[in-house]
């Protein structure tokens, strides 16, 4: 009996957590979506589900900014990622926990302060802009702060390490002599790598898109920090309803809306893919 009850007693603290810390709210977040009041003379549970629809309609143009800042973020990320990790894992030597390091070293700072940091880089007469504008490179009214492009900047540089990791991962799964039968078969760099390495890489690339489009899509501080009115994303709604307008049933009803869309797109790049492929090239 107790062999039984061994790998659920095992569990149990990690299910008790989960339940507690993420059911729990959801559930609450849920019941509040649907409910109808103020904060002054409190919120009453209605199941106004127009709540949804109201807000779909209202910030329609913020929900498609975040997954498209989410989606050309997460693009970039991989086409800066792949080459960093695929260096490390085989180019690397002795040396790939250093350099791994380097990659996580950001992280030992804030967030909040990282994403400042580059605010003040990008400035319109900081250290890289105004020299080039002082050398005739660049106009004089030329500037990236508060545009979609200095968003899109900021959310792929926080996110970049959990794109460069698992696809490190990935790879350094790949056994090298894989490749160097390619080689022996007369197969050419490109095809080693289109036949053997990306398909096995593949597991990686997979997981660093699902940790990647989600948080950029969701992200309110690079857009409240490095853009504007004009590139304000549905994250910073939600925030807006939640501690400035105290309106609590919008606020959560954005936040399943949001939650909603990234699954669905999830899906779709899933099956896009082929997540049985994937599955059994991780397998490997």
């Amino acid at each position: 009996m107790r062999r039984k009850l061994a790998p659920y007693l095992l569990i149990l603290p990690g299910g008790l957590w989960l339940v507690l810390f993420l059911v729990v709210p959801l559930v609450f977040m849920a019941s509040v979506s649907t409910q109808e009041g103020d904060v002054v003379y409190g919120f009453a549970q209605t199941f106004h589900f127009a709540n949804y629809t109201d807000a779909l309609v209202q910030y329609k143009t913020q929900f498609l900014r975040s997954v498209g800042y989410g989606l050309i973020g997460t693009v970039a990320a991989i086409a800066l990622a792949y080459p960093v990790a695929y260096w490390i894992a085989f180019k690397g030597g002795s040396r790939k926990s250093t350099y791994l390091l380097l990659v996580l070293l950001p992280f030992f700072v804030s967030f909040v302060l990282r994403t400042v940091s580059w605010k003040f880089l990008l400035a319109d007469d900081g250290i890289l802009l105004q020299p080039l504008k002082d050398a005739g490179m660049l106009p004089a009214d030329f500037h990236i702060l508060a545009t979609s492009v200095a968003v899109i900047f900021g959310l792929t540089y926080n996110y970049l390490p959990f794109m460069i990791l698992p696809i490190y991962v990935a790879l350094e799964r790949v056994d090298p002599r894989v490749v160097e039968a390619a080689h022996d078969l007369y197969a050419t760099p490109r095809e080693s790598f289109t036949k053997i390495v990306l398909p096995l890489s593949l597991p990686g690339v997979f997981a660093g898109v699902l940790m990647t489009f989600v948080p950029m899509t969701s992200d309110y501080v690079n857009a409240a920090i490095l853009g504007g009115p004009a590139n304000t994303m549905i994250g910073n709604i939600i925030q807006t309803e939640y501690l400035t307008n105290n309106n609590y049933p919008v606020g959560a009803a954005l936040s399943f809306t949001l939650m909603a869309v990234m699954l669905v797109g999830i899906f779709v790049y899933a099956r896009a893919l082929g997540t049985e492929n994937v599955l059994e090239a991780a397998a490997r």
